[in-house]
């Protein structure tokens, strides 16, 4: 008897939740469908930004074609040089968080930014060309300039993959919208700051002929796909 008594005395209890449990489920709810509906506001802007990478792409290879040849490689060579490191010796993680950590305290006083600016900026190519504006005063050498543009491509690699690699692997991602609007998003601005620091060491490389042909190449692109689909 007295195990019977104990077993009725620890069944779980059936009493109904209090009343204030049922007034936040519609909170709740309401709270799910703004969540998703600003998720599906970023996956179509993600998708409005793709012409613009094409734009931007596009216009930037145009410029960069105009400045010498031997310039152009060792660019391009630093940028197979980190995909080389990258996929076939090491990971440099350790350096792209640490990047992250120097745009962290210098937003430190702004607390959005301090969230934005570590996927946004390069820091280590503003690094590279602001050492290079700083030497280049004192110092005019070929060797300077080849330096910094291999560095310039081995850094905007450094920060595009591994900027793209964290915006991917993050959770509560739903339809990756995070990653559909923030990657083209990264794109264009390093891509903004890349070809603005290069105009500024060569004259052939035109920042403002840039943005207007990027721009206008992606309204063109925009503009051919909106008669496309609804024209």
């Amino acid at each position: 008897m007295a195990k019977k008594e104990f077993s009725k005395q620890t069944a779980p209890s059936k009493e109904k939740p209090f009343p204030y449990q049922d007034q936040q489920t519609p909170a709740v709810r309401a709270s799910v469908f703004s969540g998703r509906s600003f998720t599906l506001i970023k996956l179509i802007l993600g998708i409005c930004l793709l012409p613009f990478v094409y734009g931007y792409t596009f216009s930037f290879l145009n410029e960069l074609y105009l400045i010498d040849k031997l310039s152009q490689k060792i660019f391009w060579a630093g940028l197979v040089a980190f995909l080389i490191v990258y996929l076939f010796i090491w990971e440099p993680a350790n350096i792209y968080l640490k990047g992250q950590r120097i745009l962290q305290l210098v937003f430190n006083f702004f607390s959005p930014l301090v969230k934005v600016a570590p996927f946004l900026l390069p820091i280590y190519t503003i690094i590279i060309f602001i050492l290079y504006a700083t030497i280049s005063f004192r110092f005019q050498s070929p060797a300077i300039t080849n330096i910094t543009l291999f560095l310039a491509g081995f850094s905007v690699g450094l920060h595009l993959i591994f900027s793209a690699k964290s915006m991917r692997t993050k959770q509560k991602d739903f339809l990756k919208a995070n990653y559909i609007f923030g990657f083209p998003l990264i794109y264009l601005i390093n891509l903004t700051i890349l070809a603005f620091c290069f105009s500024l060491v060569f004259r052939t490389f035109s920042f403002a002929t840039f943005i207007n042909t990027a721009f206008q190449s992606g309204i063109n692109i925009f503009s051919s796909i909106i008669k496309q689909l609804f024209f």
